[in-house]
């Protein structure tokens, strides 16, 4: 009997009926150790000895993979083929070795490229032993992550609180970030005119733009006003001009290569708008293997390379199929062979592509993500092996009589489109002024050297020179990449930690800094400089790929790293507070001091006078403070001006109440601003409901809120009244003791009658104790193939999910609820269990029998309560959302 190990289940399924009753094949599901949130885990006093914790989990699966083991002649490791899939092949061999299930069995490694039949059968006749280079390389990265994330981030808690984590790519793709926002803060806009003209010389107009004026040449910024443009204007119209030369020239445009991991991912966001981490769950989906006619097919090769050639049988299949669907005048005389960029050859596998080119994308009719990224790859496939387009470029050059006026006309014709049938390459942006493209029209008409040329209309247009953009995810990718920062496989886990961590916003899908994020990168670079250097974190890397080609020791890397790191941390630990925040005052200055109006000192305090303006830092983050506190209490957030904290945190008047005749106040509070009727010795008093600005607030908003709770009215079945109100957890309709939420507080003041009565039905229709019941059901997807219970879609507070049994799993970001299929839901259900999903019945099973026996005793069945303290203190390293504070690769 022969035992395969693989990593998903849904893999493990489709290899087995390929591989027959010979083989048993088990999934791991992913990772199954890691090394535990705590201190010690990897010791640099002894060499830098790790310590694994298994999964909780994973030891289910891990025992059942150890006794199918041992009644096996053949263990074959066949996780996936890169470096993570290397480690997770270690990971379970050290296991199996533990377990002392390995007697006299044969062990191998193979990895599979496409999970289809030949590819796995191929395969199978190609075992190797585990490339510890590649393992080693794994282990250098998991330490480097670990040392600087559980190093640096208790760094950043205790001297500057409110921040969540550093991690050693994560705070260098933040400063990238961070750095374009100051870069379009700096930028100074500067004006500049052009000048166009609509010109005739013997056939059709056509568009030509002023280039020589006066006997110059024109460059971006000599016609910098309005004065100037219009008399350039004047001397085109006045000008009789003729044809001074025509000049066309043959060009071609060769198709791009297949896509690596990281050109999916920026074309997946430009095309498609797709996020990283949605393109790779779309893409890990499509390799791991799709229904098709009753069989399990993987439609793609592996997501994970760098690498951009493709197997000499999917290059004659390209060319194939596009001999029949494009004709012959489509395929080049020779496939196209392209060489891979990547720095480590032990990583660069085959580009990601179809596994067959036969499927095209209307063939198949898959769903949602998967269909449109199948189609994106199947393009860039087909697009990669077709003939380059032919273009011609065609450049009119007319000149004024006198010679002091010259206008340049320039056109692009694609004479035979090639690839461009099928396939053209987004980018980030418009190509600026000057720069290649931007000049570019379409056919211009046949003209003749020598002809007079007449103006028919000049144009004067005004452009102001714009920043540079902020980041998109394709070209943040596309710049990491560039700078050598992390590695493919890993950007769309950074991207997600550096949102996660609200160390970034997205608008209009483009990275903004938040202050936190500005704050934790002037930090960095104020006090750790060299490891948020692009050039340093690039040259690790470069490191790194050197112990994956087996030409560095490991852990002399993390001897070399460790020594400096260190003692840097070593030297901030003795700074104060104080320290610090003077010197995040000094870098941050003109972000959070912005200069006046007036020239007046930017940091003098606007409520005393005599205070000066610093960072502060408290329970929940930094603010602005006046170093007057106590006696001035002015403080503002770090992005507010001084004139609307001001506005926000001062008490004022709003108006009078016309039903009491009383004042209504707008008040600041320990908790926050509120509202005040009155100032009595016990005046009605309401709290700004999140989202609600003080600054915004009026007399007419501040008797809304002080006039709730509001009677909705009286409910049909027992005549008793229905209120809806905001509570501590947000707005609500009661009746009778059952509270049931409201979406949104405006609707606490606009709610009707039968609008209620539907809420608290449903909500009484969820069962269980009063206010409580079962989120409202968004699709029934069906029983579950395991055990026939229903899978249901539900909405829930913090968006829809799937429930199967005790098991819920998130829906993934993006994806339409109703476009869920059962398939979909049980990989989902199942990856959740085994992340450790679902209610832990044992713990309740065990705890019954104490209750039973000693009834008296109920109280003292809490005591193990008391040990939290001793394991939160274990995990402290941990982030406030419960993920580790380093980099996960």
């Amino acid at each position: 009997m022969n035992l395969l190990v693989v990593e998903s289940p849904a893999k493990a399924k489709t290899i087995n009926k390929y591989l027959g009753p010979d083989f048993t094949v088990l999934a791991s599901y992913g990772h199954v150790r890691d090394l535990p949130a705590k201190d010690g885990s990897v010791k640099p006093d002894e060499d830098f000895a790790m310590s694994w914790d298994v999964d909780a989990k994973a030891a289910k699966r891990l025992s059942d993979i150890a006794e199918a083991a041992k009644k096996s002649d053949r263990i074959i490791l066949a996780t996936d083929p890169d470096r993570e899939g290397e480690a997770i092949s270690w990971h379970v061999l050290e296991i199996l070795q533990k377990k002392k299930v390995l007697k006299d069995k044969t062990v191998e490694r193979v990895v599979f490229n496409a999970i289809t039949k030949s590819a796995v059968t191929e395969a199978m006749k190609s075992p190797r032993q585990i490339d510890m280079e590649l393992v080693e390389a794994y282990l250098a990265r998991r330490a480097l992550d670990y040392l600087v994330g559980f190093t640096l981030s208790p760094v950043l808690w205790r001297k500057l609180p409110g921040s969540r984590s550093a991690g050693r790519v994560q705070s260098v793709a933040l400063r990238l970030v961070v750095d374009r926002e100051l870069e379009i803060e700096r930028f100074k806009t500067q004006e500049y005119w052009t000048v166009e003209a609509d010109v005739s010389a013997g056939a059709e107009p056509f568009l030509a733009r002023l280039v020589k004026h006066e006997g110059k040449r024109l460059s971006k910024f000599d016609l910098a006003n309005e004065a100037g443009a219009n008399a350039a204007k004047a001397a085109v119209q006045a000008a009789a001009f003729k044809v001074a030369s025509v000049e066309k020239k043959p060009g071609r445009r060769s198709p791009p290569p297949p896509f690596t991991t990281s050109t999916l991912q920026q074309e997946a966001a430009r095309k498609l708008g797709f996020s990283a981490q949605r393109t790779m769950q779309a893409a890990q989906k499509l390799y791991e293997g799709v229904d098709i006619g009753g069989e399990t097919v993987g439609l793609i090769t592996y997501m994970r390379t760098d690498g951009v050639q493709a197997a000499p049988e999917a290059l004659d299949e390209a060319r194939m199929v596009i001999g029949n669907v494009y004709g012959k005048a489509y395929v080049p005389e020779s496939a196209r062979i392209y060489k891979t960029k990547a720095k480590n050859a032990q990583e660069a596998h085959e580009a990601i592509r179809p596994t067959s080119l036969a499927r095209n994308p209307g063939s198949l009719r898959l769903e949602g993500d998967l269909g449109r990224l199948y189609e994106l790859i199947w393009k860039r496939m087909i697009a990669s092996q077709m003939e380059a387009a032919r273009i011609e470029r065609t450049t009119i050059e007319l000149e004024s009589q006198d010679g002091k006026t010259g206008l340049r006309a320039t056109g692009q014709v694609v004479l035979f489109d090639g690839y461009l049938a099928v396939y053209e390459e987004g980018r980030d942006d418009a190509p600026k002024f000057g720069e290649e493209g931007d000049e570019e029209g379409g056919r211009l008409p046949q003209v003749a050297e020598s002809a007079s040329a007449r103006v028919i209309e000049a144009r004067a247009d005004q452009h102001f020179t714009e920043p540079p953009p902020r980041y998109s995810e394709a070209s943040l990718v596309k710049k990491m990449e560039e700078l050598g920062i992390g590695r493919p496989s890993t950007y769309a886990s950074i991207l997600t930690v550096l949102r996660d961590r609200e160390y970034v916003r997205m608008d209009k899908n483009r990275f903004v800094p938040e202050d936190k994020g500005r704050l934790v990168t002037a930090f960095l670079e104020q006090f750790f400089s060299r490891y948020v250097e692009y050039d340093f974190t690039a040259a690790l890397e470069e490191k790194l790929d050197l112990v994956s080609a087996g030409d560095m020791d490991w852990k002399a890397l993390l001897r070399e790293f460790w020594q400096d790191f260190h003692a840097a941390v070593g030297e901030i630990a003795e700074l104060r507070v104080t320290n610090v925040l003077d010197a995040l005052n000094e870098a941050l200055g003109p972000h959070i001091f912005p200069a006046k109006a007036d020239g007046s000192d930017p940091r003098a305090c606007p409520t005393c006078g005599t205070g000066r303006l610093s960072l502060k830092t408290g329970k929940f983050g930094a603010f602005i403070g006046c170093s007057n506190y106590p006696e001035c209490r002015f403080t503002r957030q770090l992005a507010q001006s001084d004139d609307e904290a001001a506005q926000e945190s001062g008490d004022r008047e709003l108006g009078i109440d016309p039903v009491s005749g009383l004042t209504v106040f707008l008040k600041a509070g320990r908790f926050g601003p509120y509202v005040q009727l009155g100032d009595g010795d016990k005046p009605k008093r309401s709290s700004l409901p999140k989202g609600w600005s003080a600054g915004a607030m009026d007399l007419e908003k501040a008797l809304r809120l002080l006039r709730l709770p509001r009677e909705v009215g009286l409910h049909p079945e027992d005549n008793q009244p229905i209120s809806a109100g905001i509570g501590r957890f947000g707005p609500f309709v009661l009746h009778n003791g059952t509270y049931a939420n409201l979406p949104n507080v405006d609707e606490v003041f606009e709610v009707g009658l039968n609008r209620a009565v539907a809420l608290l039905a449903e909500k009484r229709a969820g069962g269980g104790r009063p206010g409580r019941g079962e989120a409202a059901a968004l699709k029934d997807l069906g029983a579950h193939p395991g055990d026939g219970a229903p899978v249901k879609v539900l909405a829930g507070r913090y968006g829809p999910y799937i429930k199967h049994g005790a098991t819920n799993a998130n829906i993934p970001k993006g994806k339409d609820p109703q476009d869920v299929t059962l398939e979909e839901a049980v990989a989902l259900l199942a990856e959740r269990e085994a992340k450790g999903g679902g209610k832990k019945k044992p713990a309740k099973a065990a705890a019954k029998p104490k209750a039973e026996k000693a009834p008296a005793k109920k109280a003292a069945a809490k005591k193990p309560a008391a040990k939290k303290p001793a394991v939160k203190k274990a995990a402290e390293p941990a982030a406030a959302d419960g993920a580790p504070p380093w980099d996960e690769e």
